[in-house]
């Protein structure tokens, strides 16, 4: 068994848009943790404080733990760069945060979840990125990582210049050292997605690394994602070679199922089929 242990969660608007569609699949398929995106359509990074305290004193009344503010923060356009894709699902504008600073923003949006973890991005993709480029914006969330004691996730999205896990290996490999405030958000399904699944050294050298992954699963013939264990990601062994090299006592594993036409469904399926793979594979899940 793998000494490593997965914390499931699932990434709340996954399974509908409002609070009370959250809380009841919560209770009916035994999940404590929700990741915190968006509230009936509404991004919490566009939300005041005021809103999002009172969507954590909900959350704290039933029970449920944040592990994550699945924040968009760098899910938008670059200063002075056109991004070279077309429409973005859960992209931001930063004009639209109730402040002038999303950045500190959601920092406070995250504590006020009592969330220890922040999502982050790399910037809609665009011609000749490289990765100093991100080292100003990452100076900024460092700071602010430091002051309010909450790790950086930072995701391989493929509309974003950190798309695959290459691209999310490549650009851990090119920091001077590791640092307890910045970690890899390991998405191997948008990986899947690209074309690109992950290979047995990029695993490797991320894993030690991680604390925090996204599950989704991909008919790669269908070009679409599909609930977990209805796909082509062999999951089973996805996690048996990310676990293998991992540090961390406890990765939280966080579904985002994204199957928008039947989201609660969906989400329960996948929530079944997480804690059935990690049975075979003998993980503990908590």
């Amino acid at each position: 068994m793998s000494r490593t242990r997965l914390a499931l969660a699932v990434i709340g608007d996954e399974i509908g848009p409002s609070l009370p569609e959250m809380l009841s699949f919560c209770r009916e398929n035994d999940v404590r943790r929700l990741d915190m995106r968006t509230v009936d359509g509404r991004n919490l990074l566009g939300m005041t404080l005021e809103e999002v305290a009172a969507i954590a004193r909900q959350l704290k009344a039933a029970g449920i733990a944040v592990p994550t503010f699945v924040s968009p923060v760098l899910k938008w356009p670059a200063p002075g760069k056109a991004p070279a894709g077309g429409k973005v699902d859960f992209a931001f504008d930063p004009a639209t945060c109730p402040t002038n600073d999303p950045l500190t923003h959601a920092f406070d949006v995250a504590e006020a979840l009592d969330a220890s973890r922040i999502r982050v991005f790399s910037h809609l993709r665009y011609p000749g990125f490289v990765s100093e480029d991100l080292i100003a914006p990452m100076r900024r969330l460092f700071d602010l990582a430091h002051r309010f004691d909450i790790t950086i996730e930072i995701e391989n999205e493929p509309v974003c210049n950190v798309g695959s896990i290459a691209e999310l290996a490549a650009y851990f490999a090119t920091l001077p050292a590791p640092s307890p405030y910045l970690r890899p958000l390991v998405d191997i399904g948008n990986s899947w997605s690209m074309g690109q699944p992950p290979s047995d050294d990029e695993i490797a050298r991320l894993a030690p690394m991680v604390d925090l992954i996204h599950l989704k699963d991909r008919d790669v013939d269908a070009r679409r994602t599909v609930p977990l264990g209805d796909g082509d990601v062999p999951w089973a062994r996805e996690l048996q070679r990310l676990l293998k090299d991992a540090s961390a006592p406890e990765i939280v594993a966080s579904l985002e199922t994204h199957c928008p036409q039947d989201g609660r469904n969906a989400t329960a399926k996948s929530v079944a089929a997480l804690r059935r793979i990690a049975d075979e594979i003998g993980v503990e899940i908590v």
